[in-house]
């Protein structure tokens, strides 16, 4: 499936500019109806169980997690799937990514979802632990989600990061996110999936 992302913005003479970023599959094939795999990355969706192990930070013998995982960030992530999860039930395919690198297994951060879709609508969160940052894994992450919740209907995204995290910034600006506001603490972003016409 092939998308496009809108990161249009009414400029100062009210006309419309657009940038178009195509995004396609990736080369990304579903391991299963939920699991993405890219060219480097898996991204697992998340269950209950697993949820509880990474807050409680207590792997099983199966569950490969790289030197630093979970680092802050997943522990927060993780503690609004649950509550989440309680409040809605199974979140999949809007839940939570374990980001787990092919060369290794080892799981080097999270991507997900923000609560449910909302008219269309979802916000993401991400984050990768130092030593996995810097290498283009957040933006490949970030196409693979889009693409997830492109499959299932929604068009719209959110994200928001602090005015200092500039690898953030710019990882939201490959992806096609524009800045739509800022407030003392945060920078907000947009984008929109456009379908691809053939």
């Amino acid at each position: 499936m092939r998308f496009e992302v809108d990161a249009g913005r009414a400029t100062a003479q009210g006309r419309r500019a657009s940038t178009w970023f195509a995004m396609n599959s990736l080369s990304m094939s579903a391991r299963t109806m939920t699991d993405r795999e890219t060219a480097r990355l898996i991204l697992r969706a998340v269950d209950t169980a697993q949820a509880q192990r990474i807050r409680d930070t207590a792997p099983l013998a199966e569950d490969r997690w790289a030197e630093g995982y979970p680092f802050e960030g997943d522990l927060a992530a993780i503690g609004g799937f649950l509550r989440a999860t309680d409040q809605y039930g199974d979140q999949r395919p809007f839940g939570y990514y374990q980001i787990t690198r092919q060369s290794d297994g080892a799981a080097v951060g999270g991507i997900g979802f923000v609560g449910p879709p909302d008219g269309g609508i979802v916000e993401i969160g991400y984050g990768l632990i130092p030593a996995a940052r810097g290498h283009g894994y957040a933006g490949e992450a970030l196409f693979a989600l889009m693409a997830i919740a492109g499959e299932h209907g929604i068009a719209g995204f959110r994200a928001d990061t602090t005015h200092d995290n500039i690898a953030s910034q710019c990882t939201l600006a490959h992806a096609g996110f524009e800045q739509v506001a800022a407030d003392d603490e945060l920078l907000h972003y947009e984008a929109r999936l456009v379908p691809r016409m053939a």
